[in-house]
């Protein structure tokens, strides 16, 4: 069988997946559009602003249209946060005091947030929380899920903040649908109301017609150039939250006192809010590629999560190769299939910010953008390989087909 009769064999299998998909896809785009039209949005909200960036109607409007979509008080939507990890960063800061305590409910959190913390024996990293006499303790998923009573016990009485990472990040464990925090939020609220819950929901925005904060998170934040910047928003990050915590993150972002009241922008707004716009269907067609992966390694005998029928709660799919040279082989393949630096044949490298070296596809328009095809991997067993994105879904069709062929080529996969 060769790898296009392979592949239509799997998008076969699809049909009622898709249809799931496209269906949340549609819903997602309905709500984007009215909070355009109840905001009145207008070409002037597109118009660049200088120097302090006083009463920037086209930031404003952003911030009050994702809070809206996100059902809470406030947001912060800026071009000036350079990365998730960097608006993490700012929740993780502008949350905590000196002698705080900081618990994560799904374990290990997401690599690069390790020097933010502080992690680990030994003397603190500069800069880090830990530096600042803030301590932090996890509880570990219990088959699959937060367990509810685990983090019950492990609040201390300095525990002001509980933190919650949706994706799967490098881990092979699920990820977590928006309603998996319902419980732990009640728990909190009614239990330890002193406590926030802080909600890592880069990879999942757009991907259920609902996020984390519609379930209670005090706090939900993520990245523009993945899922809500639609592969269009050149850079900048979002954190949406109640009032209170908003006001307290703002001043970490800028200084106490002032906030949200500054921040200019001399390029238009006019990506964030197209960026926006697409954000439900470039989705799709990322969860879309995601399927189609997921279905061609199964019948390739390869485990993969989630599986290619099971229901999404974020853009990456995870794919176990089991040896180093797929992994590297597939990964260039993804590379050799991207429009951007498509001569560039990735190697494991020792990327700031992780414990393994990484192998990362990653030829996109926007540099780094995750909701654009790319994959990536640290190496170390079971070789598994994180694909995620897809601007459209007959891109990552084709670069699927030439990822198979580049293990084919290399003498890593044998098709029968």
């Amino acid at each position: 069988m060769t790898i296009e009769q392979r592949i239509a064999r799997a998008e076969e299998a699809l049909k009622e997946q898709f249809a799931r998909i496209e269906a949340i896809e549609e819903a997602g785009t309905r709500r984007i559009l009215k909070a355009f039209q109840e905001h009145q949005v207008a070409y002037r909200h597109f118009a660049p602003t200088t120097g302090y960036g006083y009463d920037d109607v086209g930031r404003d409007t952003l911030e009050r249209i994702f809070a809206d979509l996100f059902g809470t008080e406030a947001a912060i939507v800026r071009p000036s946060i350079a990365s998730g990890t960097h608006a993490i960063s700012l929740c993780l800061f502008g949350l905590t005091l000196p002698g705080d305590h900081i618990l994560s409910a799904t374990g290990m959190p997401y690599d690069t947030l390790e020097n933010i913390i502080g992690w680990g024996a030994g003397e603190a990293p500069v800069g880090s929380l830990k530096e600042m006499g803030i301590t932090y303790g996890q509880v570990e998923l219990k088959d699959g899920r937060i367990d509810i009573d685990a983090v019950d016990r492990a609040i201390t009485p300095n525990t002001k903040l509980v933190i919650a990472q949706r994706s799967r990040g490098y881990d092979w464990r699920p990820s977590l649908m928006p309603e998996d925090f319902a419980e732990l939020a009640e728990m909190l609220h009614r239990k330890h109301p002193g406590v926030r819950l802080m909600v890592d929901n880069c990879y999942g925005e757009f991907v259920c017609e609902k996020e984390p904060s519609h379930y209670g998170a005090d706090v939900c934040v993520g990245s523009l150039i993945k899922n809500p910047g639609g592969g269009i928003a050149p850079t900048g990050g979002y954190i949406v939250g109640t009032q209170e915590a908003v006001t307290r993150i703002s001043y970490r972002l800028t200084a106490p006192g002032i906030g949200l009241e500054v921040g200019s922008y001399a390029a238009s707004y006019q990506p964030f809010y197209q960026g926006l716009f697409m954000a439900p269907h470039t989705v799709a067609q990322a969860i879309k590629t995601a399927c189609l992966a997921a279905r061609v390694f199964e019948d390739l005998g390869m485990v993969t999560t989630p599986a290619s029928t099971e229901p999404r709660a974020d853009i990456i799919q995870a794919i176990q190769m089991k040896t180093p040279e797929r992994l590297v082989a597939f990964c260039q393949g993804i590379q050799m299939a991207s429009p951007i630096d498509s001569m560039a044949l990735p190697e494991p490298w020792a990327m700031p910010g992780y414990n393994d070296p990484v192998v990362m596809a990653a030829g996109t328009f926007v540099s780094g953008a995750s909701v654009e095809l790319s994959a990536d991997a640290p190496m170390r067993e079971p070789f598994t390989a994180y694909l995620q994105g897809g601007l459209t879904y007959a891109h990552g069709r084709i670069a699927l087909g030439q990822a198979l062929q580049r293990m084919v080529d290399t003498g890593a996969l044998t098709l029968e």
